[in-house]
């Protein structure tokens, strides 16, 4: 079978709609999403696990007949269970672990007629803002091969990037569809909470500070997504009101908008050159679109912002280590890595007061968000406080892990509470990505758009917030965005 050799031209509503008028079978795409993964592959290691025989199984039985029938599809492999599928979450410990039935997300993302040939890679549990799992190997960038495409959603965001697939699965705890967003010019949308439901396995997941979407390299498959995976399933905690179609909303141009604008660092540490002139850059690209712009920030403390989603992250991985051991072998266990490990031995030497002291803190921020918000319309900030990083540049040193080891097999999380080593690599990763964690805990959508490029060629992505609900108005401003400055034509090298 020949490949289909336009098919890097095309974002996925755009194949789907040559498959629609018979100018190209879904046999021919999965051939060619699948040869093109081939290719990419031994360069980016994008991918942890290949489906082709379910992909095969889904065009044997018929393909549904949705908005996206016959566009092949990627899966992050954390948090996207499908059905007999292994789902390693990055880890060694979970290699074995073959989910029993689908998400509620990949049963709509099925109806939707993408045919799902494979799982992208992740870091251990999504931790962090960079792809480097020992498990399973570094992604790289397909824009700088000795950079990372970030975190956690770094396997697809190369795979997107690299045209491997028009569209990838990701999620979002901390910036995990942003940062990967930024550092690979693609568009990322992180959804308000409850929009896409994380059942049946889950109610809320991190608190509700985490959500499930996609990475795209266009505004309206982004759009198109979220209206074949958005609503709540039976029982969710909570169902937010239907918003009318994302996709018509990227269709009409949007009223003009109040939108206040920061370049500082809530953790008062440097921005970097690119990103601040990016911001500057997209504030005289809406005041020529008709919108008013104006230096502004809300009312948070950003330390305090962040010793709250610490917490947060401590206790949900000692809350997750504490299931794997009850379910796994102590050997299996140990296969986690020293600094998941060390995480969930502080998380277990803190109390359950300090903990729900630090999530109460959550009403705060969205109290002083919502404030702002009842002068502005939007809030711009850049997407992360740097490039993307060199591969290796963010993990632990050679000594930092053997002490984290050492601690966690003691389970001495008092003792690394007290030496900081932990915080000390927690904050130098954020200190790259300060930006994002304020819509996870106060449960706003929140976009990156791929606006600017730095000099020496690496992509550098602006972050959009808006109010709770408000996603349609957030399609409707990065429509009109990617039309004035369309970014999907510029293409990394494979």
């Amino acid at each position: 079978m020949q490949e289909f050799t336009d098919y890097a031209q095309y974002d996925a509503l755009g194949l789907a709609a040559l498959l629609a008028r018979g100018e190209v079978s879904a046999a021919e795409l999965l051939h060619t999403a699948q040869c093109r993964a081939d290719r990419a592959q031994p360069r980016l290691n994008a991918l942890v696990r290949r489906m082709d025989a379910a992909a095969d199984a889904t065009l044997r039985a018929g393909v549904p007949a949705g908005m996206f029938s016959g566009v092949p599809y990627l899966l992050k492999d954390l948090m996207q269970a499908y059905a007999g599928v292994p789902m390693s979450m990055g880890s060694a410990a979970l290699r074995d672990y073959v989910p029993a039935e689908d998400d509620v997300l990949v049963q709509r993302l099925k109806r939707a007629g993408l045919v799902i040939f494979g799982k992208t890679n992740v870091p251990e549990w999504g931790l962090v803002a960079y792809t480097e799992p020992k498990a399973f190997g570094a992604t790289r960038n397909p824009w700088d091969l000795t950079r990372t495409p970030g975190g956690s959603s770094g396997g697809s965001a190369a795979a997107v990037a690299a045209r491997i697939v028009p569209a990838a699965g990701a999620n979002d705890g901390g910036g995990s569809i942003r940062i990967p967003a930024a550092y690979c010019s693609l568009f990322g949308l992180k959804p308000s909470r409850g929009r896409v439901s994380p059942g049946p396995e889950d109610g809320e997941v991190w608190m509700g500070a985490a959500c499930e979407h996609a990475l795209t390299r266009s505004v309206r498959d982004s759009a198109a997504l979220l209206d074949a995976v958005a609503g709540a399933a039976p029982g969710d905690p909570f169902e937010i009101a239907p918003a009318g179609s994302f996709l018509t909303a990227t269709q009409a141009p949007p009223p003009r908008l109040r939108i206040a604008f920061s370049v500082d660092s809530p953790l008062r540490a440097p921005v970097a050159r690119d990103c601040v002139d990016a911001v500057h850059a997209t504030a005289r690209l809406l005041e020529s679109l008709g919108h008013h712009v104006e230096e502004a920030a809300p009312r948070i403390d950003g330390m305090a912002l962040m010793h709250a989603y610490l917490m947060l992250y401590f206790g949900e991985v000692a809350a997750q280590a504490r299931e794997l051991r009850a379910v796994l072998p102590r050997a299996r266990v140990a296969q986690l890595e020293p600094a998941t490990r060390a995480l969930a031995a502080i998380g277990e030497a803190i109390s359950a007061g300090e903990y729900m002291r630090s999530q109460h803190r959550w009403n705060d921020f969205g109290r002083a968000l919502g404030a702002h918000f009842a002068q502005y319309d939007l809030y711009l900030t850049p997407t992360t406080a740097d490039l993307p990083p060199r591969i290796g540049e963010l993990a632990p040193t050679p000594l930092q892990e053997h002490l984290l080891a050492l601690a966690a097999r003691l389970r001495a999380g008092g003792l690394l509470r007290r030496t900081g080593i932990v915080e000390q690599v927690a904050m130098r990763n954020l200190a790259r990505t300060p930006f994002t964690q304020l819509a996870n805990l106060t449960g706003v959508p929140a976009m990156s758009v791929p606006l600017h490029w730095s000099d020496a060629g690496l992509p550098v992505g602006v972050q959009f917030m808006g109010r709770f609900g408000s996603e349609t108005l957030l399609f409707a401003l990065a429509a009109e965005l990617e039309r004035a400055q369309p970014w999907a034509q510029r293409a990394p090298a494979e």
